[in-house]
Parts: structure tokens; C-alpha cells; sequence
């Protein structure tokens, strides 16, 4: 019996390096970096953000197979994209100091209306539900050094807050919005009180942040720096016992005496089912980890370029991550070679399973 992408349905093993023998590259996709990639979580459709200037939507098959369904463009690159809840709404984060939105539910394919403006790019954006309000609403974060909240009924934002520096990063999982800016801040806001920040804390890695992503039960958030560290931070001071932090994606090159290649975790997603959660980076790696065993699941193969994005599906049985250029070097290093594609990973049997509880642990 064959599962998606004619992978065995079940393949467990205790193999810790996993294949990629079997991934399926996605039809057309951007023609230059990919900054960002979002899964529906209505449906099996995937958003792409790219530096084309273009936010492109896939609709993605049981076999593996993809097909564009929809594209909009900015004015400049587009830095991310996400979806709203009901998954009839594709917001882009540009360059271009906007946030742009297309309403599938409308069969408009191609063209988007701006919902969210800044004084500098916006860097990320996301869809959040405000207690005791009746319609989501977007929260976008800028290199203006602020976050914003926007009603889309209304061209004014609702809120804006303003943090120490840029914002590289947010996430949010339910009441919880985390948002991380240059020079390691990482501010944690309630959205039971939008407006004010609930706690700031000063990054426990010691390097530039490079991504923020929420647990799914939205008591904490990992963290990803530039120096291939990650670290497990739980909201709350009772649970801060369970605080870790761990190297990942470096190498040691062969022959070459006490030298280690680290780089940069450049995406965190978690698995919507088990809790679990991946790494990827620029060594064009990524992992998959067991927090609360503190151990590694799987790791797999370089695929070929750095990985800039990594996402799970709604059910979490695909597993999609975009090979591309990541700027670590600059713009002369972006050549027309570079490779630029997105590849859509099965997720069987035990790969992103936690590990089996031992007697001797709570």
C-alpha cells in the first residue's frame, strides 16, 4: 500500500538520516530568490513570496504534483506572505513599504489591493485574532522599527507600537505574537493587550536573530540566529527550567583540524500534529527535532543550495522547503546560476514522530 507521492505508507525505521531521494520539485516556480512560503491552513494550496516582485499561490496534489492557481506582484521584492484563517486571503510583505492582499473567494487571480503601508520594507506579516473582536486582523512588522495592526476594513492602522530596532521576525500562535528586531530583542505581546509589549527579553543566543516561530500550543517560541545555534524559550518565568538552546547545521571539514563551517538557521517550522519541529539553513540541510527529548529525529542530505523557508502543510504529511539564494554574501554572489525551486518532502512513518517516552523521563 502506497501513501502520498507513492511513498510506503508506513516506513518506520531507526535510521536517523532521512531521504530525499524521493521529493518532488514544484511546476514554475520563482525566478529569483524565495523569501517565503506559507501553506493554506483551509486547504492544499501553498504561497510563495519571491525577490521577482511576485507572490505566486500552488495548488498542490495527493501525487505530488503542483499547478500555479494564482500571482500578484509588488512594486519591489516580496520579503514574506502568509494566509488568513478561513484560507481565502494571501497577504504579501513588500519591499515596497506595503502589505498587498488577494481574496481567492473573490476568483480574482491576479491582482491585489494594498492593506498595510510603513515608512521602510515590511519584513513579515501575519493574521491574528484579537480577543473580543469579530474579524481577524493583520499585524505587520517593518524595518520602520514598528509593528502595526490593521483592520481591513480600514486604510488607518488600528495600533501601532514601536520596538527598539527593525523587525526580522515574527510569528503568532493563538493569544501569542513574538517579535524579534535587530540587535537581539525578542518582544512578547499578549493579543488579550495588543498595545503594549508583555515582556522583552534580550536573545539567550549570542548572535543576529534570523527567525522566530511559536510552539503550537503557544506557550513559547524557538529561536534561529545567524551562528547555527537554535533555543527553546517558554514564555512564562515558572516554566524557564526547560529553557535550551543547541548547535545545529555546521560542519567540520575533513582534514582540517580543530575548524568548524557555521551557518545560518534561516527557517523553524513546527508540525502541526506531533509538536515537533525542523531547522533548515544555509548549509542547505534541515532536521527534524523532538524538543521536549531534546533529541534529533532526522537529518537529511544537502540539497543543493541554502534553504531560505521550510513550512508543514495542514495535516502535516507534507513537508515543502524553497532551495534559493540566501544574501549571506552579498548581491555579487547571486549569479544566474543560482539555483531557485521548491521541493514538497512526504512526511512518513516515524520522521517527525516524538521519541517514545523512556521510563525514566516526565
Amino acid at each position: 500500500m502506497s501513501g502520498l507521492f507513492g511513498q510506503p505508507s508506513s516506513t518506520a525505521s531507526t535510521n536517523t538520516t532521512g531521504d530525499i531521494s524521493k521529493d518532488v520539485t514544484l511546476t514554475a516556480p520563482p525566478e529569483d530568490g524565495i523569501s517565503d512560503l506559507k501553506f493554506s491552513p483551509q486547504s492544499e494550496h501553498l504561497a510563495v513570496s519571491s525577490w521577482d516582485k511576485k507572490v505566486r499561490i500552488y495548488e498542490i496534489s495527493a501525487s505530488g504534483g503542483s499547478e500555479g492557481k494564482a500571482l500578484f506582484e509588488h512594486e519591489q521584492p516580496v520579503l514574506g506572505c502568509c494566509w488568513s484563517k478561513d484560507g481565502t486571503k494571501v497577504v504579501g510583505a513588500g519591499a515596497d513599504k506595503a502589505a498587498r492582499m488577494m481574496d481567492l473567494s473573490s476568483g480574482n487571480t491576479t491582482t491585489a489591493q494594498q492593506v498595510a503601508a510603513h515608512d521602510a520594507p515590511i519584513r513579515c506579516a501575519r493574521f491574528v485574532d484579537i480577543p473580543n473582536q469579530q474579524s481577524q486582523m493583520l499585524v505587520t512588522g517593518s524595518w520602520d522599527k514598528t509593528i502595526k495592526y490593521w483592520d481591513l476594513r480600514q486604510s488607518s492602522p488600528v495600533a501601532s507600537v514601536t520596538c527598539q530596532e527593525r523587525v526580522y521576525s515574527l510569528d503568532v500562535m493563538n493569544t501569542l505574537l513574538v517579535v524579534a528586531t535587530a540587535d537581539r530583542y525578542i518582544n512578547i505581546v499578549n493579543l488579550s493587550d495588543p498595545g503594549k509589549f508583555y515582556k522583552t527579553i534580550q536573545s539567550p543566543l549570542k548572535w543576529q536573530t534570523r527567525v522566530v516561530t511559536c510552539f503550537n500550543d503557544g506557550s513559547g517560541f524557538a529561536v534561529g540566529s545567524v551562528e547555527g545555534r537554535c533555543a527553546i524559550q517558554y514564555v512564562e518565568d515558572k516554566d524557564s527550567s526547560a529553557n535550551f538552546s543547541f548547535k545545529c547545521h555546521r560542519s567540520t571539514p575533513s582534514g582540517v583540524n580543530n575548524n568548524t563551517n557555521v551557518y545560518s538557521v534561516n527557517a523553524i517550522s513546527f508540525h502541526p500534529q506531533h509538536g515537533t519541529f525542523s531547522t533548515a539553513g544555509s548549509d542547505g540541510t534541515f532536521h527534524f527535532w523532538d524538543k521536549d527529548a531534546k533529541h534529533r529525529l532526522k537529518g537529511y542530505p544537502e540539497v543543493g543550495g541554502s534553504i531560505t523557508a521550510t513550512d508543514f502543510n495542514r495535516t502535516g504529511n507534507i513537508f515543502a522547503y524553497s532551495v534559493s539564494y540566501d544574501w549571506s554574501k552579498g548581491y555579487a554572489a547571486n549569479t544566474p546560476q543560482t539555483v531557485n525551486k521548491v521541493m514538497l518532502h512526504a512526511v512518513t512513518g516515524d520522521e517527525c514522530k516524538p521519541r517514545p517516552k523512556t521510563g525514566g523521563r516526565k
